[in-house]
């Protein structure tokens, strides 16, 4: 029997050059998707996945992520003086839900040098990681949920993946995955690489935004040497993993969006407007007007 996960790290300390000029001012993470800001969406995630732990690891300039999940004196008291009691609940829950750690990455090496800063918080058991500039919404279960499900059936290191157009798999990773037998949406790994060229990819699966890892990673973390970018690549640390231990693959259900970029970001925010409780309805009869003029 696995260990439970309670643990999950989000790394969030990278510059966000493609959400340049607004990232100069506000963490990329900190963007709202219509009345929240991205990162929530990933702690909210975690925790409806049972996770009570997190680590957040953040860079220079980007403390309003500490400030959004913390309580606000000045907020409350205007709230409760114009008798909204109730937002003031709402808004103390944000901070409540799960215990949240910060911690800065102060060298920008990549994201697996990022994940190695985690080493001390997570100490000897599986733990979940949420690649901050990947939102994704499921109407079933949570995706960390599915892949925390997988880690327990297998007992192996889990990525999230989906099948990207062969045109954008250099930009992503490529797997060399098994279907496993008896699954529609389980992948047996022996191999990857990170920004493949052409005749490098095996298959059309790339990691998007989740994995469950186990302890180990660190150690091999420990001795990966910088790859792709110059930078220390998680996908080479797992990499390894993969061809020793072996890691699994599940294609999730849900829908990604990267929010490392204009579109992703717009996109996002479109999805999560027309299920919005409070503006929904009205927000669908905008875009239908909307699209009638183009």
């Amino acid at each position: 029997m696995s260990k439970p996960i309670t643990k999950a790290v989000i790394p969030a300390a990278g510059l966000g050059t493609r959400m340049l000029p607004i990232a100069r001012a506000v963490p990329k993470e900190m963007l709202p998707i219509v009345d929240r800001p991205a990162l929530s969406y990933l702690v909210e995630e975690a925790a409806d996945s049972g996770i009570t732990d997190i680590l957040i690891i953040t860079g220079r300039g980007k403390g309003a992520m500490e400030d959004y999940f913390d309580y606000n004196p000045e907020y409350e008291a205007a709230l409760l003086a114009r008798g909204r009691d109730a937002l003031v609940e709402e808004m103390r829950a944000a901070c409540n839900r799960v215990n949240i750690s910060f911690i800065r990455q102060k060298e920008t090496r990549g994201l697996g040098h990022a994940i190695s800063c985690a080493r001390s918080f997570v100490g000897n058991e599986p733990f979940a990681i949420l690649y901050g500039d990947d939102v994704i919404f499921s109407d079933t279960a949570p995706v960390t949920r599915q892949l925390m499900d997988a880690y327990h059936r297998y007992g192996l290191g889990v990525a999230g993946v989906k099948p990207v157009p062969e045109a954008l798999v250099t930009r992503y990773c490529s797997l060399k995955a098994e279907p496993i037998p008896g699954s529609h949406r389980d992948w047996h790994v022996t191999d990857m690489i990170e920004k493949p060229r052409p005749e490098q990819i095996w298959t059309n699966l790339s990691i998007l935004g989740r994995v469950v890892l186990p302890p180990e990673i660190f150690d091999i973390l420990a001795v990966t040497e910088p790859g792709a970018g110059g930078e220390i690549q998680l996908t080479d640390a797992m990499k390894a993993l993969a061809q020793t231990k072996g890691m699994t693959a599940v294609d999730f259900d849900g829908e990604r969006f990267d929010l490392g970029s204009k579109l992703g970001l717009m996109m996002a925010n479109v999805t999560r407007a027309v299920r919005h409780d409070e503006i929904g309805e009205e927000f669908k009869q905008f875009l239908q007007d909307f699209v009638k003029t183009l």
